[in-house]
């Protein structure tokens, strides 16, 4: 039972396919600092090993998200949730207007990250086969998909150093994805149009409202 000061914000499967993916992607970024020989990984030895958990977890790392995306309705409502920009969102940019904007379940930063995110793997996926196997392909294509995979990568690890900095500030909504909860004033504040969404499907106050598993559309995107 939750606390009546809390209401549920990620379910289960949400979760599991955020951890699952950050877990992924910081075990790539390692492996990818050692095989780029980046300062401080000469000690590892065992580059055929680190070679073989790069490839495998790279041609995995998508999984969990496709998978969840498939299982879970509630999973597949974060997604649409991310995907759909608001005019309150794109004001958002401009910080003389943030008091006066009414945001949904995510802010327009968590939904650029997590589109760059998503953008970044499916780029690294592609040169990552381009370099694995690269009999099909000429030298200048090889070349090119080597620079856009070091590039990414790179690029993709200061975004997720910048997104666990963020999530450090704020430790109101890195509980709600480890836990699954926040509290009813921070929603209210970062969140007003989601919270009025929940609240709406619980009128009468019940002590354990949860996300609603449909994302009513008006209520995203009317002002």
């Amino acid at each position: 039972m939750s606390p009546p000061d809390r209401i549920a914000r990620f379910s289960g499967p949400s979760r599991f396919a955020h951890w699952a993916n950050a877990v992924g992607v910081i075990v790539l970024i390692a492996t990818g600092a050692v095989l780029w020989g980046a300062p401080g990984t000469q000690w590892v030895g065992n580059r055929g090993l680190v070679r073989d958990v790069h490839l495998w977890v790279g041609l995995g790392v998508l999984v969990p998200l496709i998978a969840t995306w498939i299982v879970s309705r509630s999973t597949r409502d974060d997604f649409r949730r991310l995907a759909r920009w608001s005019p309150d969102d794109r004001r958002w940019w401009f910080r003389s207007q943030r008091r006066t904007t009414r945001l949904g379940k995510f802010n327009p930063g968590q939904k650029a990250n997590a589109a760059f995110t998503l953008a970044a793997l499916f780029a690294l996926l592609v040169t990552g086969i381009m370099l694995k196997w690269p009999g099909a392909y000429s030298d200048d294509i090889r070349a090119g998909a080597t620079a856009v995979h070091d590039w990414t990568a790179l690029v993709l690890g200061l975004a997720v150093i910048g997104h666990i900095v963020m999530a450090v500030r704020d430790p109101v909504a890195l509980r709600g994805m480890v836990n699954g909860q926040v509290d009813r004033q921070w929603a209210a504040s970062r969140a007003p149009r989601w919270y009025a969404e929940v609240v709406a499907a619980h009128p009468h106050g019940s002590e354990r409202p949860t996300v609603p598993e449909t994302d009513p559309q008006p209520a995203e995107v009317a002002r």
